[in-house]
């Protein structure tokens, strides 16, 4: 699956949508899930007291090297996350250029 189908125009950026794996044995940006269509975001952090969030924004702020931020699904593991950069960038990013 193409990882810009995790990604859809927003105003001022884009939407990724992800799902986050808490709990993990180390932080990762991972694959896209096929039967989600969602990207697999891994925390070490647990989904406590908004702990796991709080390692989803860092985690995705520093790989997009911009301000992440979690827009739905906070109390979920399905979450949109924003992000104020170009279509373009976010892709390139996602695919490693």
């Amino acid at each position: 699956m193409d990882r810009s189908e995790v990604l859809r125009p927003a105003k001022g950026g884009v939407e990724l949508e992800i799902m986050v794996t808490p709990n993990a044995r180390s932080a990762a940006v991972g694959e896209v899930d096929p039967w989600r269509k969602r990207l697999v975001i891994k925390v070490q952090a647990l989904p406590t007291e908004g702990r796991a969030n709080k390692a989803v924004v860092e985690l995705l702020s520093d790989f997009f090297d911009t301000k992440a931020e979690i827009v739905r699904g906070h109390t979920d593991r399905q979450k949109t996350v924003f992000l104020p950069v170009s279509m373009d960038a976010a892709v390139s990013r996602l695919e490693g250029k």
